[in-house]
């Protein structure tokens, strides 16, 4: 069906209304994370994308230094590298942006016709590759740990034809390789997007594809011991329904899925629709948890990301906050937005800066640049 509607807009008409709700003694946290499906190279040479990355290098640090979130926190950014991709120099500069900024980098990986085998490899050495700059989290046992969002949507070899992928067990690879949590959905209007959505669950490898096509949702109490398990990956999912705000026509209602583009920018507007949405963690803190994509190595992209729609979104919902004392707004990377999940579903119900950093460490890049 046009727009996998069949897939998605069920769950969506289905869907519990109840909500967190901020109250003075307990005020609403939303934390909105922007994971980049970051393609320097699509449709471009080398020179084209040391070109985007010099216009991230020269606009990014402003944007950052202009605007603070409720914790006095400047925008946060992170950029899930296709690391078939991988080049050192890009890797270096974005290694710097993200140190001087407080972004972080993950992995995003096209690929097709793979095995199990062949899969964990690339993954492997993709993420020897950006630690090698410093970049992903280390834990106790020093290997690296990243977050994940698959190229072409095709999680778990998902796409309805088999395309994109090849890989029945992709989520058991992925676990077994480091992976703390996937950031691929939603992926509509995508047929390779699942019934589940508006969700932070845990997903269990079933040898078939779309494992994650069910899952246990997070939950305070319950969940927090799956994040260890080899058979379960966490999956957080962005905004996906109808924008009855916006209208094709004057009629139909457009479709909100997270996507940030040059067409379509973070709005006020949006951003009320996405806490109305967006997952949090049941019986947990009223926390939600506001995960974005977009494509940012892309000009027409990154111009607006850069330039004034994003400037005057940070404006407004900064006046927006300022103006209801019962919400706080936090930016945060993709890596922090897991920590807080997982403090959530531990019980934790303190100040929300003080998990930022819960499970997963900081890169050693980034711990560096704090000493």
């Amino acid at each position: 069906m046009i727009r996998a509607l069949d897939r998605w807009l069920p769950s969506y008409l289905l869907r519990s209304r109840r909500r967190p709700h901020g109250t003075t003694d307990q005020p609403l946290h939303v934390f909105i994370a922007v994971c980049d499906h970051f393609e320097p190279f699509h449709d471009t040479d080398k020179a084209g994308a040391l070109k985007a990355l010099a216009d991230w290098q020269a606009l990014w640090p402003d944007l950052v230094r202009s605007h603070a979130d409720s914790s006095g926190r400047g925008p946060r950014h992170t950029f899930f590298y296709p690391v078939e991709q991988y080049d050192e120099d890009i890797i270096s500069r974005l290694a710097s942006l993200c140190q001087q900024t407080g972004s972080e980098v993950e992995i995003h990986l096209h690929h097709a016709d793979d095995t199990a085998e062949s899969l964990a490899a690339q993954l492997r050495k993709g993420a020897q590759d950006l630690a090698s700059h410093g970049l992903l989290s280390r834990v106790p046992d020093g290997l690296p740990r990243y977050g994940f969002i698959h190229g072409n949507w095709a999680l778990d070899n998902s796409h309805p034809q088999g395309r994109h992928c090849g890989v029945d067990d992709e989520l058991a690879v992925l676990k077994a390789t480091g992976c703390y949590a996937d950031f691929t959905l939603p992926s509509a209007p995508d047929p390779a997007q699942v019934r589940i959505i508006n969700s932070i669950y845990y997903a269990r490898e079933d040898g078939k594809p779309c494992s994650h096509g069910k899952g246990t949702p997070a939950q305070t109490g319950l969940t927090e011991k799956l994040a260890d398990s080899p058979e379960h990956l966490l999956l957080i999912q962005g905004p996906l329904g109808l924008n009855w705000r916006r209208r094709k026509f004057g009629l139909i209602p457009r479709i909100e899925n997270a996507d940030l583009t040059g067409a379509n920018p973070p709005t006020l507007e949006r951003f009320q629709l996405w806490t109305e949405l967006c997952p949090f963690v049941r019986n947990g803190p009223p926390w939600v948890f506001v995960k974005l994509h977009t494509h940012g190595g892309i000009p027409r992209n990154y111009r607006t990301l850069l330039g004034q729609p994003a400037h005057r979104f940070h404006q407004d919902l900064a006046r927006h906050a300022a103006a209801n004392p019962n919400l706080r707004y936090h930016y945060v990377t993709a890596r922090e937005m897991t920590n807080l999940i997982h403090a959530s579903e531990a019980g934790f119900n303190s100040n929300p800066a003080a998990a930022l950093d819960f499970r997963l460490p900081p890169p050693p890049m980034a711990q560096a640049s704090s000493r």
